[in-house]
Formats: C-alpha cells, sequence, structure tokens
C-alpha cells in the first residue's frame, strides 16, 4: 500500500526479488494542477507500468475492496507513505502481519511530515525505520532502522530522494528477515516521541521576526513543494533558495522584513536576528529567476518591506 513518489523505489526494488506482489492499494486519483484535471496517483502509475492489478478505495471498509484483499491472501501487508491508518479487520488479515516504512528515525517525527519537518526544525539526522503497524500512529514495535545524516545544505528535495532510495534496501531486509522468521522487534521509547503534524498554510509563510537561521531552515525544509513564501508590495513572492551571509550590511534601525541590499544574482534581508542573502525567488504566475534579475526587473531597491499583507 503506497500512494506518492516516495513509495516507487521500494516497489521497484521489491519486485525484482522472489517475493511476489499480490496487489497494490493505493489512495484515489486526485484532481491536481493548473488544469484541474484527474490525474493518477504515482503508485497508480508504477501499478499499471508493471502489470500489478491495483485497488483505489475510499473508504478501506468498503466490502467489495475487502474481498478483494481476502481473495488475495497476502501473507504481508507493506504500507509507504499510504496516508491511512490500516483498520483492525486488515491489521489482522495476513499470517505475517503488517509493516510499514516511515521516513524518519522513529520515535522522533511520528506523522504526515517527518521530512519537512525535520529539516525545517534544522535536526541533525533523520532515517528510515520499519516497524510493525498498530492502530496507534506510527506507534509499532521497531523492526529494522537507520539514520540518515542531514546536511547543512539538504532540501527536503533532496532528503527525499535519499530516504527513499535507503528505505527501499533497508524494506527488502526486513521482508527477507520477517520470512525466515529470523526478525527481532523492538518496542519504541515513549519518553522519545517527537510528532511531525501535517503542513498548514501557516508553515508557508515566512515569518521576518524570526532567526535567519530559522528561516534558512524552513525554506529548505519547504523545498520543493509547497515552498516558503513572502509578500511584497501586497504580491505572494515564493522563495526557493537562500543562505547565510559572512558579512552583514548595516542595519542599525530598520524592522524585519527590510530589503537591505541588491546584488547580481541575490538580495540581503533583515531578520529578527541577523541577514539573510535570498538567492532564487518566484514571482506569483512566473518561473523562478536569481533575486538579482528579479530586483532588476521590478525595480526592487534596498528599504523595501517584504511581508506585508496580500
Amino acid at each position: 500500500m503506497g500512494t506518492p513518489e516516495f513509495a516507487i523505489p521500494s516497489l521497484d526494488l521489491l519486485q525484482m526479488t522472489p517475493h511476489k506482489i499480490v496487489g497494490l492499494v493505493t489512495q484515489p486519483d486526485r484532481i491536481m494542477g493548473r488544469g484541474r484535471k484527474l490525474q493518477c496517483v504515482p503508485a497508480k502509475e508504477w501499478a499499471l507500468r508493471n502489470q500489478v492489478e491495483v485497488q483505489q478505495p475510499e473508504s478501506l471498509d468498503e466490502p467489495l475492496f475487502l474481498e478483494w484483499l481476502h481473495g488475495k491472501f497476502p501473507d504481508l501487508i507493506i504500507t509507504v507513505a499510504y496516508g491511512r491508518l490500516l483498520t483492525q479487520t486488515i491489521l489482522e488479515q495476513p499470517p505475517l502481519g503488517c509493516i510499514n516504512l516511515h521516513a524518519s528515525f522513529l520515535p522522533a517525527y511520528r506523522g504526515a511530515a517527518p521530512i519537512h519537518r525535520a529539516i525545517i526544525d534544522g535536526a541533525s539526522y533523520s532515517g528510515i525505520t520499519i516497524i510493525d503497524l498498530i492502530r496507534e500512529l506510527d506507534a509499532g514495535d521497531i523492526i529494522m532502522q537507520e539514520k540518515e545524516e542531514i546536511s547543512f545544505y539538504d532540501t527536503t528535495g533532496m532528503l527525499h530522494d535519499r530516504l527513499a532510495g535507503r528505505g527501499s534496501t533497508l524494506l527488502v531486509k526486513t521482508v527477507n528477515a520477517l520470512a525466515a522468521g529470523t526478525a527481532s522487534k523492538t518496542a519504541q521509547d515513549p519518553n522519545l516521541v517527537t510528532y511531525a503534524p501535517p503542513l498548514t498554510a501557516l508553515d508557508e509563510k515566512i515569518d521576518w521576526s524570526c532567526s535567519a537561521l530559522n528561516i534558512y531552515n524552513r525554506i529548505r525544509g519547504l523545498n520543493p513543494w509547497p515552498g516558503a513564501y513572502t509578500v511584497l508590495r501586497g504580491k505572494r513572492i515564493k522563495v526557493w533558495k537562500a543562505a547565510l551571509p559572512d558579512i552583514a550590511p548595516s542595519a542599525d534601525g530598520k524592522e524585519p522584513g527590510t530589503i537591505l541590499s541588491v546584488g547580481d544574482s541575490s538580495l540581503t534581508v533583515l531578520t529578527g536576528e541577523g541577514p539573510i542573502t535570498i538567492i532564487d525567488l518566484q514571482p506569483a504566475g512566473k518561473k523562478t529567476m536569481d533575486a538579482g534579475s528579479f530586483c532588476c526587473g521590478y525595480r526592487v531597491e534596498p528599504g523595501e518591506l517584504l511581508g506585508g499583507k496580500e
């Protein structure tokens, strides 16, 4: 069971093993993009390419879906970013149980947005964890896990791709161990639990009163989706890339969000604690460009204020 791109490396690698994928369950197709067209979710596209039977139930309690699942007689059910808690009926069906690949070093960052939240928080590491599935969110016993270092320059997209690849390898090791009866399990320490709730619109807006480091982490934590943004002259601007400058322009008496300087390919903004340099940004309805080109085209000058109302 899986839905987004994160699940694809695991499907690819499992398909190459002696274990047979008897079916794939994924979320229903969604309306996406500017054209508001119904599009296949990535896992369904994979299933169609690989001639694997796919189901997309709106509810896991649907009788026809449960009949289909029972008829497949799976020895093991695997979830990878499926996006729903399994029902007790499903959890009790396969003889080897149900397992989940989660993109954090549990018990840290349980929940829907572990990669985003780790980058936004400035965490030094993340990881991959394979757990037994229970009805409580990401709380099952740990079967296998590995840490993954987060560099100061990682974006969510970079970490996502590394964890997706590394997770697929760990998942196959786990499946092999379960099939051989050699897998061991360890309970999660409740004292170390933290959560990674879904992103909201508030998470996306840059608060210039925060520190430069906090804003820098937010920008890379929301890259490539959904993107951090600020407002200039009443219009939204996505900020995709930033840096922390070694030398700060003078900021005496200026308020956070003030543009301090404009360069050939960047602009520097005052925050609540130090300056930050914006490198790549995207005006509403336009393509991504370097900040210098934006300032030239839009005649942006030092002293203008970012972060007002739309």
